[in-house]
């Protein structure tokens, strides 16, 4: 099924040296963006992450510190990628829990500010699992009909990325209005829609340090606007503060601020405190 978009959508797919959104670097990054009028482009690339990949990682993915060596390194491309992705949404397959997070992270690393919550952000993984919970290969055989390792050599970027592709283009197919009588089985081809069931938390920096909680009132009831919808405040997950509110903490404890720019967090967690303490600021 064709997308129905309203502004180009990138679907992408990571490789990387480990896990660890601090410490670990992207080694591959494969894109295709569809634009409103259906029109592609692919890219894909090796990326150099500045020291030498493990045994494991070559294992999974193939890829060797020799194909690495000559390549540009993620502070190299960040300029044509910003530039490619701006004003884009984003879809891959468990990308909302990892792929997006360690994106913005390598951006910020090299000095670009992305603003990814500008974006509807659609992760198929997360819809699949909703609908029929499984892994990729299980879900590009559910919805594509044939075994992924017919068509492609998994745990390579550029592969995932048009498995992935063809999965989301496969879920809109099977669930859409004329192949689902029950409603709830039904999904609307709609990039608000699909970001909105892509969502499995309320999040404010990409690490989780932060969320989102309802302010309540005095008898511990959450408000709501003039429109009835739940008022949230971002407010601590982690350490002595868990639970309290982010501006009443550095209102209250300004040192927690500078603490936390100093710790061992990630960049993206220290761009969102920032930004509620300016905002705090300009409040008052």
């Amino acid at each position: 099924m064709k997308l129905n978009l309203t502004k180009p959508l990138v679907i992408f797919d990571l490789e990387t040296t480990g896990l660890d959104l601090v410490n670990d670097r992207i080694i591959q990054i494969a894109y295709i963006k569809v634009y409103p009028d259906g029109h592609e482009e692919r890219n894909n690339y090796l990326v150099n992450p500045g020291f030498e990949i493990s045994p494991e990682i070559t294992a999974i993915t193939s890829i060797t510190n020799e194909d690495l060596k000559d390549q540009p390194s993620f502070k190299d491309l960040s300029k044509k990628l910003c530039d490619t992705f701006i004003g884009c949404d984003f879809a891959g397959f468990n990308s909302n829990h990892f792929d997006i997070p360690m994106l913005a992270e390598e951006f910020l690393r090299a000095g670009i500010d992305f603003e990814f919550s500008r974006s509807r952000l659609i992760d198929a993984q997360t819809i699949f699992h909703k609908m029929e919970p499984r892994n990729l290969s299980a879900a590009y055989k559910f919805y594509c009909g044939r075994k992924m390792t017919d068509d492609f050599k998994p745990h390579l970027a550029d592969n995932d990325t048009e498995a992935t592709y063809r999965v989301l283009q496969g879920q809109l197919d099977m669930y859409s209005k004329a192949n689902q009588e029950e409603e709830d089985r039904q999904l609307e081809n709609d990039m608000d829609v699909l970001a909105k069931l892509s969502r499995t938390n309320d999040n404010v920096d990409f690490a989780g340090r932060i969320i989102w909680k309802p302010i309540l009132d005095a008898k511990g009831q959450p408000t709501t606007d003039k429109d009835g919808n739940v008022m949230k405040q971002e407010v601590f997950n982690f350490g002595k503060y868990k639970g309290r509110p982010v501006a009443e903490v550095l209102h209250r404890d300004p040192g927690y601020y500078s603490w936390m720019l100093n710790g061992d967090f990630t960049y993206n967690t220290k761009q969102v405190l920032t930004r509620i303490r300016l905002k705090e600021f300009n409040l008052h």
